[in-house]
């Protein structure tokens, strides 16, 4: 397997974007996987990590679970000690993808069973963090699709992370889902050496709906710095490129969708 990360540098030291939200359908997966490709289109050494059990981002490249020995599982539990066979194991799981030019690691459905498999085993929860610092010096940035719930798979990933990306749909239900957030971290940042740093992204904005402007107007006002610039519009093109197995770019590069992303990734490049 080619990783197709090339050779560490000292100077590069990856920023880990964790993309969360604990409400569904708000475009979590679509933002992962379209970030990654906008990244990687704008020059940056890309790696987009699975961590949902639901393997969507995985699915979505076209990395199906049951084709792979290999996965995101085997960070958990593999058991490897020492730099050399640290880095022996990303070698097994990583995947280069050939269209977009980055790396994927994909999910597993055994990852739903990671909360009793790591009961008993001391500092669970910055287990990906330590991993990770094996191969921060190959990417710019490291792009975390995380599950819908709270667990030790999300808490490794704010951990582990640099900064939370939240896509937030622009209707009112959605507010709510976003407070519930706010309170895990509120929870998480009692325990965690480094409070979460973390920034709002409104999703699947309707600009023929007053609801979803009022939402934003609401949004804007309460987060303030906190929320990106950035607004991603409805676009059905992401729901084609999902039903190929592909990424916006590759079928409609020049899309409203496809802009947006590319913005998005120009704020965080500036960060």
């Amino acid at each position: 397997m080619d990783a197709g990360a090339g050779s560490a540098t000292g100077a590069r030291r990856a920023r880990v974007l964790a993309v969360a939200n604990q409400k569904g359908g708000v475009g979590k997966t679509t933002t992962s996987v379209t970030l990654a490709s906008a990244l990687t289109r704008l020059g940056k050494q890309v790696m987009i990590m699975d961590l949902d059990p639901h393997a969507c981002a995985s699915v979505h490249l076209r990395y199906y679970p049951d084709d792979f020995q290999y996965s995101v599982n085997d960070i958990f539990t593999d058991g490897s000690s020492g730099k050399a066979a640290a880095e022996g194991l990303w070698d097994r799981i990583r995947q280069h993808h050939a269209e977009q030019e980055f790396d994927v690691v994909p999910a597993t459905i055994r990852l739903a069973e990671l909360e009793v498999d790591l009961r008993h085993r001391k500092g669970k929860g910055a287990i990906l963090h330590q991993s990770l610092e094996h191969v921060r010096g190959e990417y710019d940035f490291i792009v975390l699709d995380c599950p819908p719930h709270v667990g030790i798979l999300l808490v490794n990933a704010l951990v582990a992370s640099d900064l939370l990306v939240i896509p937030i749909q622009t209707d009112f239900l959605a507010l709510h889902g976003l407070k519930l957030l706010f309170d895990t971290i509120k929870v998480l940042n009692k325990v965690l050496p480094r409070p979460v740093c973390y920034r709002v992204l409104p999703t699947l904005y309707d600009r023929r709906a007053r609801a979803c402007a009022r939402v934003l107007e609401l949004l804007s006002l309460k987060m303030k710095d906190s929320m990106f610039r950035t607004v991603i519009g409805m676009d059905t093109r992401f729901r084609e490129a999902s039903a190929q197995g592909r990424v916006i770019y590759e079928i409609a590069p020049e899309s409203r969708g496809a802009r947006e992303y590319e913005e998005l990734a120009k704020e965080i490049i500036a960060l």
